[in-house]
């Protein structure tokens, strides 16, 4: 069974030969920590090389392509440093947020996930109306250059694919808080919901464009909405106020994924969303990730509740890689009896942080190759 066709009868609760591997990533903090502890500079796929390590000795898949579809706003912001403190420094990243980080890293930290960068948000984007107005400017669906040059060769060279195709796309929540602000949205939930209602619409219709313009040309195999919307306790809104405000954007994406035969419906947040599923089942949603065990999150307890109304990625706790040893030994075992139950790629539950160290690392994925029968 190829890669493709595991990934897709894995999260449908089909008949997969083994689950897929993949046991998470780190980013540059993570990779420099791992450099440091003897991972060979010259390995580029860490999970491979540890899988290797260990024995392994099946095909390694090609991992996930992203369908080139350009969801962002053009043009963007310029990035630039407006301060330099003694500490730190206030800069303006490409979606027009102001804000302050450390000075070990630049603005273009704050375009892709090239590490782990805590910052204070100073000033966002849309503060009122006008900013709306202007904002909206940036967003048009049919602009040349959001989807590749040429989609009829891009297609083509994609229509015998063994991996796994995935678009990608910011949710409704996450959309408005990036132009907001999280206090700002939060308010206006309450204090303007027309407001609120009209973005999330202007969200909903550009982002349905976007796909059923890349459809014309290729069915993708998996598509995701980052939807960051749950603290360590709780959502940042409740289940009441998401099934009000954000249910008709994922039925009407759902709807539109299903008629063009795209298999798989997938949303992402972090933090405490056991209230927030059955909403998403609701929206047709096939699977959620990264399911924080920090916040709460039991795998095993979701799995006797849903069945297989909904798949899982992620749910390992990456404090117990950090801790290693025994913990992450009993913390593959709390797991094993998800993974037989189907519907569940098991991962690090969020990007694997620079306090696991390689060997650490090496030896958590071993036992989760051992568990998904990789080894």
């Amino acid at each position: 069974m190829n890669a493709r066709e595991r990934h897709i009868e894995t999260l449908l609760f089909g008949n997969p030969d083994l689950p897929p591997l993949q046991p998470g990533y780190g980013r540059k903090s993570t990779w420099d920590r791992w450099h440091a502890d003897g991972l060979p500079s010259e390995v580029k796929d860490a999970n491979e090389y540890a899988y290797r390590l260990a024995g392994g000795t099946r095909e390694w898949p090609k991992g996930d392509e992203f369908y080139a579809v350009d969801n962002r706003m053009r043009p963007l912001f310029e990035e630039k440093v407006i301060e330099r403190l003694a500490d730190s420094q206030i800069v303006q990243d490409w979606k027009g947020n102001i804000c302050e980080i450390g000075l070990e890293f630049d603005p273009s930290f704050l375009q892709n996930a090239i590490d782990f960068v805590t910052r204070r948000w100073i000033k966002c984007p849309v503060e009122n109306r006008s900013d709306w107005e202007a904002m909206k400017e940036r967003y048009n669906p049919d602009e040349p250059g959001r989807l590749p040059a040429d989609p009829a060769a891009y297609a083509a060279g994609l229509a015998n694919r063994t991996h796994v195709l995935t678009m990608g796309f910011s949710g409704p929540f996450w959309q408005l808080r990036e132009w907001l602000g999280f206090e700002q949205l939060c308010e206006l939930f309450v204090e303007d919901p027309d407001w609120v209602r009209e973005m999330i619409l202007f969200w909903q219709e550009f982002v349905a464009r976007l796909m059923e313009n890349a459809f014309r040309h290729l069915t993708p195999d998996h598509v995701h909405f980052s939807e960051d919307m749950a603290y360590k306790a709780h959502p940042m809104i409740g289940p009441a106020m998401t099934r009000d405000f954000l249910l008709p954007c994922y039925r009407r994406w759902g709807e539109i994924l299903r008629r063009h035969g795209v298999p798989i419906y997938g949303i992402d947040s972090d933090g405490e969303i056991t209230s927030l599923i059955p909403i998403w089942i609701e929206a047709g949603v096939h699977v959620v990730d990264p399911m924080e065990v920090a916040a709460g999150i039991d795998l095993p307890a979701l799995r006797a509740v849903y069945g297989k109304k909904i798949a899982f990625r992620g749910g390992v706790d990456k404090r117990c890689m950090a801790a290693g040893g025994e913990k992450i030994v009993n913390e593959i075992e709390r797991l094993k009896p998800v993974i037989k139950s189907g519907g569940f790629i098991p991962g690090c539950d969020h990007g694997v942080p620079s306090d696991v160290s390689w060997p650490d690392y090496a030896r958590y994925v071993e036992l989760l190759a051992r568990a998904t029968g990789w080894l």
